[in-house]
């Protein structure tokens, strides 16, 4: 399911758009492992035992199906999105947790892989930004190689376009001194100012060259 278009921002970019890794769904189904040896076990019964057993256990199973369902769409609505503007991470369908952190706020980013993880392409991913979070912590996240790289890569862009954007709206830059001087050298021959009142702002504007 793609991160919503009516969360991303006019002029907003988004570069990726990920989903926890398969491994935080997998561990989930692992816990009916328990379910599996108990029925098992089931079969090695008889009589009423059997039958009364067999009742808790389609309870037992309904709620772990019940469980299963809404860790699944737990995991279908929980994005890790990376703009050219900022790190996204969303989570919940009815009740929702959201982390945002723009990019010029980001100081570090660190990713931690042990030997399954990187097997199947998965890991854990840390962002050290500046403000109170401090630092945040991302799970399964796919790749996280990869997505440490793309978010320097669009730190470094937004960097160059802030650079870019705040070049063009600076102020432009006063008259330099030979100007000056020569607006003062127009006023004096319109009579605006005496010969000894141009000599005097001549001398002023050289000394400081």
């Amino acid at each position: 399911m793609p991160y919503p278009k009516r969360l991303v921002n006019d002029g907003e970019t988004v570069v990726l758009d990920l989903q926890p890794h398969w491994w935080y769904f997998s561990k989930h189904i692992v816990t009916g492992v328990p379910l599996f040896v108990l029925l098992i076990l089931l079969f090695q019964v008889h009589g009423d035992v059997r039958k009364y057993s067999g009742y808790v256990y389609i309870v037992l199973l309904v709620v772990w199906a019940l469980w299963l369902a809404r860790e699944y769409l737990q995991w279908r609505f929980t994005y890790f999105v990376v703009t050219d503007q900022r790190v996204v991470f969303r989570t919940g369908m009815l009740s929702k947790h959201g982390v945002e952190i723009p990019l010029e706020r980001i100081n570090n980013i660190n990713f931690n892989q042990n030997v399954w993880n990187r097997l199947i392409g998965a890991g854990d991913l840390e962002i050290e930004s500046a403000g109170r979070e401090g630092q945040t912590k991302f799970d399964n996240v796919r790749h996280p190689d990869g997505v440490q790289q793309e978010i320097y890569r669009q730190m470094e862009v937004n960097a160059r376009r802030q650079a870019a954007w705040s070049a063009s709206t600076a102020a432009p830059a006063g008259p330099s001194i030979p100007e000056q001087i020569q607006q003062l050298a127009l006023l004096r021959d319109q009579g605006h100012i005496s010969d000894a009142e141009f000599q005097s702002k001549k001398a002023d504007l050289l000394s400081r060259m």
